[in-house]
């Protein structure tokens, strides 16, 4: 079996799921951890401090219902030390969430936030854009969460959607 060119690039369209991340980074047990975020990747020492498992129900300003389950990472990026010289292999991530999943409830399909920042700083929040599968490393890739007007950013869709002439049914295309 011929095994894929590295790296290799696994996208997210759209809202990541816990399920999902996990899901690519099994294969990658024995690689390093590194998370890549605002322009820099995690120093060998970061440290989940917290997972967090919300179900969420809210109103927009539109006054819209909508509700949704998280899971939010929560990882403070710390340098390297004599305890952790390197980055934490997949494995370790991968252990360290199943202990949580054996005392809280995290749902597969929830979508996957990671709140990331060094001591000292605000956390900034990020979602999932991709997993990054080099020689020794599986690269976490995280964008930043753009605050939006839910009722706005529907209605652009919408229109863009109407402007296509590809989604027209007397295009032809589809």
């Amino acid at each position: 079996m011929n095994a894929p060119a590295l790296p290799l690039t696994i996208g997210f369209v759209g809202d990541a799921s816990l399920g999902a991340v996990l899901d690519a980074l099994r294969p990658h047990a024995a690689r390093r951890l590194v998370i890549s975020y605002d322009g820099r990747q995690t120093e060998p020492g970061y440290h989940v401090t917290e997972v967090k498992a919300g179900s969420f129900v809210t109103l927009d300003c539109g006054g819209n219902p909508d509700a949704w389950q998280e899971t939010i990472l929560q990882v403070e990026d710390l340098p390297a030390s004599a305890e952790k010289p390197e980055h934490m292999e997949v494995g370790k991530f991968l252990a360290i969430l199943e202990k949580v999943a054996s005392r809280v409830s995290l749902q597969p399909g929830s979508r996957l936030t990671f709140e990331v920042g060094p001591p000292g700083r605000p956390m900034q929040i990020f979602d999932v854009e991709a997993i990054r599968i080099e020689a020794t490393s599986a690269v976490i890739e995280l964008g930043p969460r753009a605050a939006i007007c839910k009722p706005r950013h529907r209605a652009e869709q919408e229109a863009a959607q109407a402007a296509s002439p590809c989604c027209k049914p007397s295009s032809g295309c589809c």
